[in-house]
């Protein structure tokens, strides 16, 4: 341990034998200009935050409000819409692996090796978004429409989310950097679910879905008996088509500000090398990276806690406890409470470290999940508890962003001939939590059927409300936990997060150098 810590006080040339340094580099000097050249601009990373809302955006519209608009609003049967779900996610997790391969074939262009494919998958993932909320005339064959929709924009949104993900380690070289970017990110990403539950929210919120009472009478969410309501379904279906020409506009309007204020970077010791890595012998290298799997393991089960909350909320709130028209503002509710504590647990993992900062984060929803299970139907308890569920929302946000980074860095140190793994970093961990994301959907939405949903029906049985209640409440609470056992088994802590930074600072340095021959750096990497 003191040797570790001799090496960590001293300077990073230290590091390196006196031959591999000319007689004329000041290490001092090149390590002030490196550090400075990958410093980012506040506008920098503004532009970089910005590209995440469009898959936040459309993401928390999806998985707010899909389900219940395909049983209440399409009417599709709930066993067809269990398909639908289930196998777009599974569809939606296959694809990031599939693109991250692609990408990592893909060669530098000079607008990078990632813009090209966010540039060319934005106007076809608005036109299939659309699509998405459209009824079509052809009740037969809804459940093939939605499914075929549902599932090529899932594939074409992660052409753009799996190149955008990876960009994270090519805005910067610098850990710092990174991390502040990362923050700025989360906190637009959050915005971008805030302004998908408002816009998908209010614009639907205000069109009150007729639904039919026992004797077979059509009823309007205020609970008026009207045999022909003014506010038709068709009037509703057109709500969801508005919301959804609201948020295919700001796909684009955040696309175009991320192509034109972002530039890719790519690592000065990437560039010196030729030979690239094949796919499966990067991806056997990254799934045999024990840091790696532990982080994704934990955020596996802790993803897929938050994931039951969102895909089952609204159903919960309108059936369970009864507020039909108060689900929406209640997930405005939530969503602003992560939006202003992203800063918060920003500060709180620099100031206390990341591992903390998910013990302290992701457990402090179990308690309010707890007190919604116990209590009885109580409209101010419930704001109090969904405001206090956002902070723990913000907390995973921000966290698995904030760490994969790590992660690829420890990866570089100890394969420093392996380049171009990123993508597949980012898109295996999103391919893990979006299938079990569609097992989880798939399996809720099913285990409603068995329960006796009733499609279109101003209420539920009591089965259903009680299923309803564990999916929102006590599988979450127990998923968490998993999560957070597994998370005592990660490997990287602070200390072993400045070890990484200060080696890899050497190893850039020294790439960035003048006078560094290919023997050079080979000699470098085999010494890191």
């Amino acid at each position: 341990m003191a040797k570790g810590e001799g090496a960590e006080s001293g300077p990073a040339a230290g590091l390196l034998p006196t031959g591999i340094l000319q007689s004329g580099e000041r290490p001092a000097q090149v390590k002030k200009e490196t550090k400075k050249k990958q410093q980012l601009s506040i506008c920098n990373k503004l532009c970089y935050a910005v590209g995440g809302a469009p898959y936040q955006v459309t993401g928390c519209a999806l998985g707010f409000f899909l389900q219940i608009y395909l049983l209440d609003v399409a009417r599709v049967h709930p066993f067809s819409a269990s398909i639908i779900l289930f196998v777009g996610r599974a569809w939606d997790a296959v694809t990031d692996p599939l693109v991250g391969f692609c990408i990592s074939k893909s060669s530098w262009t000079r607008l990078g090796r990632l813009m090209p494919w966010i540039i060319f998958s934005t106007p076809l993932a608005i036109i299939a978004y659309f699509l998405i909320w459209y009824v079509p005339d052809f009740p037969q064959d809804q459940t093939l429409w939605y499914l075929l929709f549902y599932c090529l924009f899932e594939t074409l949104v992660t052409c753009f989310h799996v190149p955008y993900s990876a960009l994270t380690m090519f805005i910067s070289t610098e850990q710092s950097e990174r991390d502040s970017a990362t923050a700025y990110r989360m906190t637009v990403e959050v915005l971008g679910t805030v302004l998908g539950t408002a816009i998908q929210g209010q614009i639907v919120g205000q069109a009150n879905t007729p639904c039919q009472n026992s004797n077979g009478s059509t009823v309007t969410s205020e609970g008026i008996n009207r045999t022909h309501s003014t506010t038709s379904l068709k009037e509703t279906q057109n709500a969801y088509l508005l919301a959804a020409g609201v948020i295919a506009s700001i796909y684009v309007f955040c696309a175009v500000i991320l192509i034109l204020g972002v530039r890719e970077q790519r690592e000065p010791y990437e560039a010196q090398r030729a030979e690239s890595m094949s796919f499966f012998r990067g991806l056997r290298l990254v799934m045999s990276h024990g840091p790696y799997i532990k982080l994704i393991a934990g955020f596996l089960f802790t993803s897929l806690a938050f994931m039951l909350v969102e895909g089952n909320f609204a159903l919960f709130c309108t059936y369970t406890l009864g507020f039909r028209n108060e689900f929406q503002n209640l997930l405005l509710a939530i969503m602003l409470s992560a939006t202003f504590t992203i800063p918060i647990w920003q500060w709180f993992l620099t100031r206390f470290g990341k591992k903390t900062a998910v013990y302290v984060g992701i457990s402090s929803a179990v308690p309010f999940l707890v007190l919604v299970a116990l209590i009885e139907s109580n409209l101010i308890v419930t704001y109090i508890v969904a405001v206090a569920a956002g902070i723990s929302v913000a907390a995973a946000f921000l966290l698995p962003w904030s760490m994969l980074p790590d992660v690829i860095d420890d990866f570089h140190l100890k394969q420093p001939q392996s380049h171009g793994t990123e993508p597949i970093f980012f898109s295996f961990y999103v391919f893990f939590t979006k299938f079990a994301s569609g097992v989880s959907l798939g399996i809720s939405t099913l285990s409603l059927d068995f329960a006796g949903y009733q499609t279109g029906s101003c209420s539920q049985p009591a089965g259903v409300k009680f299923t309803l209640k564990m999916l929102v409440t006590m599988t979450p609470i127990v998923l968490i936990l998993l999560g957070l056992l597994l998370f005592k088994l990660y490997p990287i802590d602070e200390e072993k997060r400045r070890q990484n930074k200060k080696a890899l600072q050497a190893l850039r340095e020294e790439a960035s150098s003048s006078g560094c021959s290919d023997t050079d750096s080979t000699e470098l990497a085999s010494i890191l």
